[in-house]
């Protein structure tokens, strides 16, 4: 026997996440605070960019020279200056001609060269607050830095996803598992909504969901045409979750045409109606990252708080591999070899042999597949 992770998909588990800032900051709650999902609980000054001014290349003159221009107009580490404000002004052969530098933002002069003539510029900071992403109680706070919240509440693991952290409704778009979404399936009115349902939703339906108001969409799988298209680019990397879109989208089985599976989609229907959290951000090499949905709830009456598990791996376990070549392969263990083997890497690992859902007979790593 052995041991391997599966997919999240629980009804009530204790809850913890950790917000972070990128740079010390300030922080806005305090240990045993009630947050709620949208509520502020970390914040920070973004440095603007720096502009780096090379006065005596651009105007041909000596640093020494450059400092007494600068002199002579005001200016000094500090300073505030707008953009097309002149930094210096420097007359030429005779007086008779006369150049300028002028500033190419908004900003505070941050530092002057003495032996280059260059002059920093830097813009305005830019505010930056982190939200509580989830309701529950601030159990542990590292001042400045980190804020971690916990809840009780379900949770449910994608496969892949792109876009970042989105709180919505969670809605049904109530059609078979196996059906391909149609415009006719997606509400005229979806603003706030996370809809769920169905599977492999073409570049037209997933920019209408969008269009309509969503903020996130959760579906079975995904044609990598069509996520290429949503992208504008195609996804070469193995991390996601910083794209530049308006709707967050979750798949939960893989690419081509698979369908949610019972036990996602059975408890998604639980909390229709309902406030949840979600998040695409995926990384699928080591450190693996999933996408998730997270409904926080305190209904102890129906289920008993569930605690991560490892799971047996044995002899006709269900799996899905979550490693090219064969990422988001069902199929089920024929064989478990103790020896370690000689993989692709280089490397010798424990491997597996398992007979996929479209016939062919694969060995991989028993790290790169996980039970369903």
């Amino acid at each position: 026997m052995a041991f391997t992770p599966g997919l999240k998909a629980s009804y009530s588990a204790q809850i913890a996440k950790t917000r972070e800032l990128p740079l010390v900051g300030r922080t806005l709650v305090k240990v045993g605070d009630t947050v709620k999902s949208t509520d502020e609980v970390l914040s920070a000054d973004l440095p603007g960019n720096l502009h780096i001014l090379r006065i005596s290349e651009k105007l041909g003159i000596d640093p020494d020279e450059v400092l007494d221009a600068i002199q002579k107009n005001n200016v000094s580490i500090g300073k505030k200056v707008k953009q097309g404000e002149t930094i210096l002004e420097h007359s030429g052969l005779f007086g008779l001609f006369k150049s300028r530098f002028e500033s190419p933002c908004d900003g505070v002069i941050e530092y002057i060269s003495k032996t280059s003539g260059h002059v920093g510029v830097r813009e305005s900071s830019s505010p930056l607050t982190i939200t509580a992403y989830i309701p529950g109680k601030v159990i542990n706070i590292s001042e400045g830095k980190s804020v971690t919240i916990e809840s009780q509440g379900a949770i449910i693991q994608g496969i892949f996803g792109v876009g970042g952290e989105k709180i919505g409704i969670l809605h049904d778009l109530n059609i078979t598992d196996n059906k391909a979404i149609t415009e006719a399936d997606i509400p005229s009115e979806c603003s706030n909504k996370i809809l769920f349902g169905g599977t492999s939703p073409s570049i037209e339906i997933i920019n209408e969901a969008a269009k309509r108001g969503a903020v996130g969409l959760i579906v079975g799988a995904i044609d990598d045409q069509a996520l290429t298209e949503y992208l504008g680019y195609d996804l070469g990397v193995a991390i996601t979750g910083d794209e530049d879109v308006p709707m967050t989208l979750i798949v939960t089985e893989g690419f081509g045409n698979l369908v949610i599976s019972n036990r996602v989609l059975s408890l998604l229907k639980k909390f229709n109606g309902k406030s949840g959290s979600i998040n695409g951000a995926t990384q699928v090499r080591a450190g693996a990252v999933r996408p998730e949905i997270i409904v926080i709830h305190s209904n102890e009456d129906k289920a008993v708080i569930e605690k991560d598990k490892s799971q047996s791996l044995e002899l006709g376990s269900q799996i899905r591999v979550i490693r090219v070549p064969y990422f988001g392969a069902y199929g089920q263990v024929v064989e478990l070899p103790n020896e370690l083997t000689l993989i692709e890497t280089g490397a010798k690992a424990r491997v597996l042999k398992a007979k996929l859902n479209d016939g062919r007979l694969v060995t991989v790593p028993r790290a790169n597949v996980e039970l369903v």
